[in-house]
């Protein structure tokens, strides 16, 4: 997904931005980067994260950076910050999102004869896709506009100039920016939990497709937010840090009352409740405490060297880290009826195994409750789920085994209660074998959320979502 942290500050920025920038770590691992702004122009360093940690990476780039303006991102696709110098001066952009019309934006730029610089595996950077859009206008206000008129899928920005940061949330606001706050400093993030640690409150939300301009003395309105926000619905389930807010709601809430829901609506005998590590826990500490059943962690992390890992590219290297890092505690699985929370079950390999394993260690049952409804649509504006292989989504394996192809009948797939949802998740049970079970209703999590539904994105459920 990926994750922008800015700052604006009467002093020197570059610690705030390192510690800023590295609170977001849990949205990639695959490049981070950082620009600052100074007499000098601008510094920039990028570095690849995929095997380290990136204060590690960036601990030695403090000694060489200075600034009082700087942004940085956390990326799980292209490599960023980008220095542009075009008519409207040198600039330094962040984004993230998909864009999934970006193949016709580079024809369109291509019939202009314009080129672009920076490619991998023949793909074009879509951070330098976004710049030559903000190029073909007089003013950064302009072309930030033009940016959000032309882009389908999602798309939010930093834009560092020689007097600010501008910070453009995406059209829909799928993806969230915050402003934060201190006396002589603002900072605008992806994420509120980069903000108490530095001293700062949290002063404003941006709304969706909301322009401002950020300086050391304060932010102003360049653009006012449109009303139709379509926020994503899994920042909350899945991709959120437990600390952070969205949209005013906090994550670790969130998930204890998805938790709660789940358990009003069951009626299965277990021993215990446990979570999944980490974005289970939540939920199954709100399952646990509607039930009034103990809470126990018959697994364990082990966080020192394991990144999270549904992160690396290679799925081979997914399911080692999904292994290893996951530690069975046998004392409190042997002879046990065992409830796991999840935030979600999305290809069902790395489950599959962990399952076994308890009933390895001598588990009578395993019953999985995930917090959100069968995926059965891949994403469209993010970079969750995407693709359409039949060897991912676990929903459509089943689907397709049923049917003989994986895409008939989805809406009935999709629609709780139907007979085929119902053959469905009777079909992953048995892939999982698992003792039983049930996903959350999608009005039960639209409910835990605390948003009306038309102001969230729940494709990935039931299929709809505005490009």
């Amino acid at each position: 997904m990926g994750g922008l942290f800015g700052v604006a500050s009467r002093e020197d920025c570059v610690s705030d931005l390192y510690y800023g920038t590295d609170y977001h770590s849990h949205l990639g691992t695959r490049r981070g980067g950082l620009a600052v702004r100074n007499s000098h122009g601008l510094q920039r360093a990028i570095h690849n994260i995929e095997n380290s940690y990136f204060r590690t990476k960036f601990e030695a780039e403090l000694e060489r950076f200075q600034g009082r303006l700087g942004i940085g991102v956390i990326s799980d696709t292209d490599p960023q910050p980008l220095i542009i110098g075009s008519h409207l001066g040198t600039f330094g952009i962040v984004t993230v999102g998909r864009i999934t019309n970006l193949d016709d934006l580079v024809r369109r730029a291509f019939r202009r004869r314009s080129y672009f610089s920076d490619t991998a595996d023949g793909v074009i950077n879509p951070t330098e896709a976004v710049a030559m859009l903000i190029c073909e206008e007089d003013s950064f206000e302009n072309g930030i506009r033009r940016v959000q008129e032309a882009v389908r899928g999602s798309c939010s920005l930093l834009v560092l100039t020689d007097e600010g940061i501008y910070a453009a949330r995406d059209r829909l606001g799928r993806t969230p920016l915050v402003v934060g706050r201190r006396e002589g400093a603002l900072a605008v993030s992806s994420e509120t939990c980069a903000f108490p640690n530095l001293g700062m409150d949290t002063a404003h939300f941006l709304g969706p497709g909301e322009v401002i301009f950020l300086t050391a003395e304060g932010w102003e309105r360049r653009q006012a937010p449109g009303e139709r926000l379509q926020v994503c619905a899994f920042l909350w389930v899945y991709y959120g840090y437990p600390a952070s807010e969205y949209e005013g709601l906090n994550v670790e809430e969130v998930r204890n009352r998805c938790g709660a829901a789940l358990a009003r609506r069951d009626d299965v005998e277990a021993d215990c409740v446990a979570g999944i590590p980490d974005s289970g826990i939540g939920h199954a500490i709100g399952y646990a405490n509607a039930k009034c059943l103990p809470y126990r962690r018959p697994f364990v992390k082990y966080t020192p060297t394991w990144p999270r890992s549904f992160m690396p590219q290679r799925q081979s290297l997914r399911d080692l880290v999904a292994r290893m890092k996951l530690i069975p505690v046998r004392r409190l699985i042997e002879g046990q009826r065992l409830l796991f929370c999840e935030d979600s079950i999305v290809r069902g390999t790395q489950l599959k195994d962990t399952i076994q394993l308890l009933f390895t260690y001598g588990a009578r049952e395993v019953h999985m409750r995930p917090a959100c409804p069968v995926l059965v649509y891949p994403c469209e504006f993010l970079n969750f789920s995407t693709s359409r292989s039949t060897l991912d989504l676990a929903g459509r394996q089943v689907i397709r085994e049923l049917e003989g192809q994986d895409d008939r009948y989805l809406e009935e797939y999709a629609a709780h209660g139907t007979q085929r949802h119902t053959a469905m998740v009777e079909g992953i049970r048995r892939r999982m074998h698992l003792t039983s079970l049930t996903y959350q209703r999608l009005d039960d999590l639209v409910a835990a959320i605390g948003l009306p539904k038309e102001r969230l994105c729940t494709h990935c459920w039931d299929g709809q979502g505005e490009a």
